[in-house]
């Protein structure tokens, strides 16, 4: 299509500098720099011709998915894409605004750039307060942590129990007597604030438990917790981050998308493999491999809690969390006979664990998809990617 027109948004918190770049091969050009306002925005945009003719992107980050939102009701095609995955022009010593809009532009074009998902608003929000009890998790962690060392630092020790921040220890650290008032008022402060951050905590979960209903991915929710190690709030943050699990063609794909494969450095006939390579989403990542320390050193048994969490779940994605069970129980086994360090073992337990819970995601849509029982075929999808079912048996399995 000749008339079409590719269009790089470089999105700063004040303005917005737009480049065009024309079919062909002719280099992109500066458009304008407008001030950071989707109505300026788009009003730029339709002085470039017909809307149905622009294709439009703009980098990930810190303003949010607000602009597409607004460019898609205005029926522009607009596309949000990953900074880390944007071709880099090698040999070239200069960044500007001007040139970042252009290179958006130009790789628009040739298709070299990779978009993110956009979650719909209700998710995005629930993305949000997931995110901010993860950053109260790390609050309360960093706390304890400065009172341990202030204790450490004058030499009080905890004798009295092996556990940490139980009852008997809370009880040990409010006994403690420093002879100057200044130490004992740095006591009373870290004791307050740590209180405060454990209820700020409790606060959080409560609130995420209550916004998670009537949520379209709350059987999602539900249903990922008949594995071990995945409970409500683990749940929730794979849920909300993900979204879209059917996204990922293969159970690999979505390994990969969480950095759970491993990096590897291959040249002619040398092949050198080392960590996992730790790309894309973090925060799943380090569900995943908490979730997958329930695996190791633990008997393949259903817990009464497990079981209670998967009354009312489907027997197709229970199969699958049996399957997991055994397999990951079984793999975490022959990597502790070899001697494996604990760490490397919940990494690679993390990594099948990811292809488990591809696979339970795929059923739920699918499940979801062909609820009304009027339909004696399965509902097919119009995308080229593998259908939930076909994927099932091998995700079930991954490799």
């Amino acid at each position: 299509m000749s008339n079409v027109r590719y269009v790089g948004l470089d999105v700063h918190k004040e303005f917005v500098v737009i480049a065009v770049a024309d079919s062909g091969t002719a280099p992109a050009e500066v458009l304008q720099r407008v001030e950071f306002s989707a109505p300026r925005v788009l009003a730029a945009l339709r002085k470039l011709g017909s809307l149905s003719w622009l294709k439009v992107c703009y980098e990930a980050g810190p303003t949010g998915y607000g602009l597409q939102r607004f460019l898609r009701h205005a029926g522009v095609d607009c596309l949000v894409v990953a900074p880390a995955l944007v071709p880099q022009v090698q040999g070239t010593r200069v960044k500007t605004d001007r040139r970042d809009a252009r290179k958006l532009a130009h790789f628009l074009r040739s298709g070299d750039l990779v978009s993110v998902w956009v979650p719909d608003q209700r998710s995005e929000a629930l993305r949000d307060l997931e995110r901010a009890r993860d950053d109260a998790r790390l609050a309360e962690r960093r706390i304890k942590q400065q009172l341990l060392k202030f204790l450490l630092r004058h030499g009080r020790l905890f004798t009295e129990g092996r556990e940490l921040w139980t009852k008997t220890h809370w009880n040990w650290i409010r006994r403690q007597d420093f002879e100057h008032e200044s130490q004992q008022r740095v006591l009373a402060d870290a004791i307050h604030t740590a209180e405060q951050a454990q209820q700020r905590l409790a606060r959080l979960d409560e609130d995420l438990a209550e916004c998670v209903t009537g949520w379209r991915l709350a059987p999602l929710v539900k249903n990922l917790q008949a594995f071990r190690g995945i409970q409500l709030l683990t749940a929730i943050g794979l849920a909300a981050e993900i979204g879209d699990f059917q996204r990922f063609p293969t159970a690999g794909k979505f390994m990969a998308f969480v950095g759970l494969v491993p990096s590897e450095n291959s040249s002619g006939q040398s092949r050198r493999q080392g960590g996992i390579t730790k790309t894309g989403n973090a925060h799943v990542r380090r569900l995943l491999i908490e979730a997958a320390w329930q695996y190791v050193g633990a008997p393949a048994t259903i817990s009464p809690a497990l079981a209670k969490r998967r009354e009312g779940v489907p027997e197709e994605v229970v199969a699958i969390a049996n399957r997991a069970l055994r397999r990951l129980r079984k793999k975490a086994y022959a990597l502790t006979v070899r001697k494996k360090s604990g760490t490397k073992i919940a990494t690679a337990v993390a990594r099948e664990l990811a292809g488990f819970v591809w696979a339970a995601a795929c059923a739920t849509e699918a499940l979801q998809n062909t609820q009304p029982a009027t339909t004696a075929a399965p509902v097919k999808s119009s995308s080229p990617r593998r259908s939930p079912r076909r994927g099932l048996a091998a995700a079930g399995a991954p490799r």
